[in-house]
């Protein structure tokens, strides 16, 4: 008798599991945001007597935690962090991801860039040859919003502004989405250190400065562990 394929919702929660491994006992983690984090956390919460608390990247993610017992910190209270955990909208064969499907990714860039180690948790769907197919969400401010999807139609992409109950979805910043279809990200690093630099951007959904070391893949076989 075959054994019946995990569903997806199944998959995230053996890499939340998986990713318990990359925490260090003792010292404060750093959690991102979205529907595979959450298993993390559910995950987390079973250690939590291990580990002083974490530094969160949304709201949602830090109701999630302290709901659960665990501490959290603001990240200006901490120095360094040993390790983040997170989940990728896109994760290409270098490391480099696409995030900010759930709106978080300016403070999921920030805790990122704090920590040692980037571990990407990720369902096999998310694993590209190019970046892309996923629309690229770019936090902006509301006043640039016009001008930045104007300079994407230069580079061929389609930006529109994301929506929430017929008005701009809010971000946990108080700016906007813009979210971009028709890209092919061949040079992760180069474009985001371009679109970064357009004025009115807050940060831009290309993880390539802060790219994952470590990606667990949940696949039919169970968690595939990638290194970059």
């Amino acid at each position: 008798m075959s054994t019946p394929a995990l569903s997806q919702d199944e998959l995230k929660t053996l890499v939340g599991q998986a990713a318990l491994q990359y925490v260090v006992p003792g010292e404060i983690v750093g959690v991102g945001t979205g529907s595979t984090v959450n298993k993390f956390i559910d995950a987390l919460a079973t250690i939590k007597d291990q580990i002083k608390g974490a530094v969160s990247s949304s709201v949602a993610s830090t109701e999630r935690l302290q709901a659960l017992g665990i501490k959290v910190f603001d990240s200006n209270e901490v120095d360094k962090l040993s390790v983040y955990i997170d989940g990728a909208d896109e994760i290409d064969g270098a490391g480099n991801m696409v995030k900010g499907g759930g709106a978080a990714l300016t403070r999921e860039k920030i805790v990122a860039a704090q920590s040692a180690k980037f571990v990407c948790i990720a369902d096999e769907s998310k694993l590209v040859k190019t970046l892309g197919a996923f629309p690229l969400p770019v936090e902006v401010i509301p006043m640039a919003t016009q001008r930045v999807i104007a300079q994407f139609a230069a580079k061929g992409g389609v930006g529109k502004v994301r929506q929430k109950d017929g008005k701009p979805l809010v971000t946990d910043n108080g700016q906007w989405i813009v979210d971009v279809t028709g890209l092919q990200i061949v040079d992760p690093l180069a474009f985001e250190s371009e679109v970064s630099q357009w004025p009115g951007v807050v940060t831009v959904g290309v993880f390539a400065f802060q790219r994952a070391q470590v990606c667990l893949l949940g696949t039919a076989s169970g968690v595939k562990t990638l290194t970059f």
